[in-house]
């Protein structure tokens, strides 16, 4: 495990600030290799990040709370003029400077996890709902998509830069009425001629599982039966088809063609922590899960490379999803310290190590390196016990029931602030076609 890539978050202004910085240090170690590895970034520094999350870690807000300047008051009125202002230069502004300065380094960029399936899902959530909020996440992703998929298009000889959206997972997205929700709002931005495809389950632990191909309808037969319809999360008894990731990606890449005009977008799944899928006791569950593995190492043999580019490492396994009510000590990780500032209810759940009290340690901040997660995760892995036994020519059925009121409602995971990551070992993900500008 310790030699597999992951990607590099960047959630801060700093990450991007000086030559020190995360982003800068990161493509400069890249660009001193003679054929340069593949650097993967999550972009995730959205003003009003986290709005459907009890616990939100973000940096920019559209209006910050009266009470402290780290905290965002989501349901103050406006446009969120200035924390886009902030989004654009101090953020997306300064990581195209970088790119263009390691202009020889291959890039992959994912775009701000869980944004815009919060405003396709949780718009009754004030927090989601507010004109703040919406404006932040739809001008703040097309800003953000556009100039990254640019930033390099005028230097000669210059590595590319890939762009993937987020498109949570299919126990989020997956019901028929949340893909057209997901749908309609990408189409609305005009963003997908600059985009190659999504990441799905990032920093989540759904399992890949394997692809149904025509005639295979798991829920109402025939065939469910099925390999295909193994269904660790109960998701088909909720008429959610999308009961592992690949069935998930095959009913959105659906969705997106028959709805968006010349659109074939292609995906990245995450495989760091799936590698036990029966793991948890609902998919809601996001938090330090219990009894977790490691999943599929990074890999561009997807068995479906018409539809998946690569599995990869989006969160790095062994880095903490959030804390316990109390933290560990510094001294003892089974003791008691101080009240966690930034507890979030969820990573209290009895999925979550440090649930059970007094025969696990207690969970540090998210970001933080979890020891005892990890060694769960390196003892339930499964890096290369990759599955192609699936007809990945063909697409499973849709249709049933569309209702998704018994659907989680997962709150975001707060993101990692890793150090920077070895790439070296990195896999690079196979071309796409130009896009049409």
């Amino acid at each position: 495990m310790m030699g597999m890539p992951s990607a590099v978050w960047l959630d801060s202004t700093a990450s991007l600030t000086g030559n020190y910085s995360l982003a800068a240090t990161t493509l400069a170690s890249a660009a001193n290799h003679t054929d340069p590895p593949l650097v993967v970034f999550i972009v995730y520094n959205l003003p009003n990040r986290d709005c459907h999350a009890k616990a939100s870690l973000g940096e920019l807000c559209c209006t910050y709370s009266v009470n402290t300047s780290s905290h965002c008051n989501f349901t103050a009125p406006g446009e969120c003029k200035d924390g886009l202002d902030d989004y654009r230069t101090k953020y997306i502004d300064r990581l195209v400077a970088w790119l263009q300065k390691f202009s020889t380094v291959p890039v992959v960029t994912v775009i701000e996890p869980d944004s815009l399936p919060n405003l396709a899902t949780n718009m009754d959530d004030i927090k989601c709902g507010s004109n703040a909020t919406q404006n932040s996440y739809k001008k703040g992703v097309a800003y953000a998509v556009e100039s990254l998929a640019k930033a390099r298009r005028k230097l000669t000889g210059a590595a590319r830069v890939d762009v993937y959206m987020d498109a949570a997972h299919g126990a989020w997205l997956g019901w028929d009425n949340n893909r057209d929700a997901i749908t309609t709002i990408i189409k609305d931005l005009n963003v997908t001629r600059f985009i190659r495809g999504f990441a799905t389950n990032v920093a989540n632990y759904n399992s890949i599982g394997i692809q149904c191909g025509r005639g295979v309808d798991c829920k109402l037969g025939p065939f469910s039966s099925d390999p295909c319809c193994e269904d660790p999360c109960g998701l088909l008894d909720q008429w959610n088809r999308a009961n592992n990731e690949l069935n998930y990606v095959t009913l959105l890449g659906e969705t997106m063609r028959a709805s968006i005009e010349g659109f074939d977008p292609h995906f990245l799944i995450d495989s760091g922590r799936n590698g036990n899928s029966y793991a948890r006791s609902s998919c809601g569950s996001w938090c330090n899960v219990r009894h977790a593995g490691a999943g599929y190492a990074p890999t561009l043999s997807t068995g479906n490379t018409s539809l998946v580019d690569a599995y990869f490492w989006f969160k790095t396994p062994g880095e903490s999803d959030g804390c316990t009510k109390s933290l560990p000590t510094d001294k003892d990780s089974y003791s008691k310290g101080e009240l966690c500032p930034r507890y979030d209810t969820d990573c209290g759940e009895d999925d979550s190590i440090g649930s059970r009290n007094g025969t696990e340690p207690f969970a540090p901040e998210a970001g933080a390196w979890f020891s005892y997660q990890v060694q769960q995760l390196a003892a339930n892995a499964k890096l290369f016990d990759y599955n192609y036994s699936f007809n990945c020519t063909t697409p499973i059925p849709t249709g049933a029931p569309t209702s998704s009121l018994d659907s989680p409602s997962p709150s975001p995971s707060p993101s990692p602030t890793p150090a920077p990551t070895t790439l070296a070992d990195s896999p690079s993900l196979p071309p796409s076609s130009n896009p049409t500008f």
